[in-house]
């Protein structure tokens, strides 16, 4: 980790501010683009090119139900009552977020207006495999889908362990694939022989399914661009470096483009957090990867809390731990992340596991405009009217006063005759 003061800062394109370049993938681009023209044939030559699995036919895709009662018989018991637990405060989050939104229902002159909250119809959870088999990811994903009433629940993920099948029945998914990368990707947006198109497709990723998200989006909805992964921490001299250091890993671990970061009012304490890093590291299993990322990470130093708070918006991070005394009374002022851990005892890694807050978040900056996963990502609202024929007599004025500026005469026409009383 580099330590840092904050007028280095001054340049905005420093490497604190940069974020994961997805714009220009073209090996991805070529992937998604043989799915798409060649369907299943491209599918089974990827997964065994890339080493998610070795398929014969596209029988192979699907998880059968063999599968599933095998999974259950080597997950130990303590992980399933786990995910019992993490599936039982997520869906609690989520069916208090759901009775926040309420049916609107309007008269106006006897008219009748409003919206509707309707499920999206068919959705993909995607569950990353790679490094790790996430299978809170496949809790964070479907059963929240699940409480938001999405009819068809559909989960895939690469190098599929028992324990991400087992999350994905506990949380109700309805179909389970063998699928992961670029190329599942591309083919739950368009479709191949054996697989229907999905309406959206939700779920974190490396760069490249990222990237293959943000390919598609348009011939189906995204949730947003979620990965690698990131933590940055507002830390005081009265914290522990053990738990910030620790917390700073946590997300290092995740993948060699994962960040850390940490914003602090001192050079001392930084060199206390990277010199317990440094300590963590030595027997951390996945060393490996942690220390990759973490030496590309930052420490920064502030003067005062405003500059912490406007480098941290700018910043905009993933998730955002406030690590000070008083926490909770400015943390208003922060805007930009995508899930907020307020105070020493929150640790971020509650939150990816079994809190109730989802763990699936806008990472590269997108929290500047959106918000992490929720079951509002899983609905649509969709307006409806019934106009009286007075009421459109009168609508009709305006209507073709501003057809006519446009220059569209039909809308005019289409205006103009409900403004007849006599038709």
């Amino acid at each position: 980790m580099k330590i840092i003061k904050s007028n280095e800062l001054k340049n905005k394109n420093h490497d604190f501010f940069k974020t994961i370049d997805i714009e220009n993938i073209q090996s991805a681009v070529e992937i998604i683009e043989d799915v798409k023209n060649s369907g299943d044939s491209a599918i089974i030559k990827y997964s065994k090119l890339f080493g998610d699995g070795i398929f014969l036919n596209a029988n192979d895709f699907v998880v059968n139900d063999n599968e599933v009662e095998d999974a259950f018989n080597k997950t130990p018991k303590d992980t399933i009552n786990a995910l019992k637990i993490s599936i039982k405060n997520v869906t609690r989050f989520a069916h208090k977020q759901l009775k926040c939104l309420k049916k609107l229902d309007f008269d106006i002159k006897g008219s009748h207006f409003g919206h509707r909250i309707i499920p999206i119809n068919k959705v993909l959870c995607y569950v990353p495999g790679g490094n790790y088999p996430l299978l809170s990811s496949a809790v964070m994903t479907t059963s929240v889908a699940k409480v938001a009433g999405v009819k068809e629940i559909i989960l895939t993920s690469p190098k599929i362990k028992p324990q991400t099948i087992v999350a994905a029945k506990l949380s109700g998914a309805d179909k389970i694939y063998k699928l992961g990368g670029v190329q599942a990707i591309s083919a739950f947006a368009y479709g191949t022989e054996s697989i229907l198109p999905i309406d959206k497709i939700v779920g974190p990723g490396n760069k490249f399914v990222t990237f293959a998200k943000k390919y598609v989006y348009g011939k189906c909805a995204i949730d947003f661009l979620a990965g690698p992964s990131e933590v940055l921490i507002v830390a005081d001299d009265n914290q522990n470096p053990q738990l910030v250091s620790a917390d700073i890993l946590a997300q290092c671990e995740h993948d060699k483009d994962a960040r850390g970061y940490l914003i602090c009012f001192s050079e001392n304490f930084a060199k206390e957090v990277v010199k317990s890093a440094k300590k963590q590291l030595e027997n951390l299993q996945t060393k490996e990867i942690a220390q990759q990322s973490f030496n590309n990470s930052y420490a920064v130093v502030v003067k005062d809390m405003d500059e912490a708070v406007m480098l941290t918006n700018i910043r905009a991070p993933e998730h955002l731990e406030l690590m000070f005394e008083n926490a909770e009374k400015i943390s208003e002022k922060f805007k930009n992340y995508g899930s907020l851990f307020i105070g020493s005892n929150c640790a971020e890694v509650f939150g990816d596991y079994c809190s109730g807050t989802n763990h699936v978040l806008p990472t590269n900056g997108a929290s500047r405009y959106c918000g992490g996963l929720s079951v509002f990502d899983f609905i649509k609202i969709q307006t409806y009217q019934s106009l009286t024929k007075n009421y459109a007599v009168e609508l009709s004025k305006t209507a073709s006063c501003i057809a006519y500026q446009e220059g569209l005469m039909a809308h005019k026409l289409a205006s103009d005759l409900r403004g007849k009383n006599e038709i």
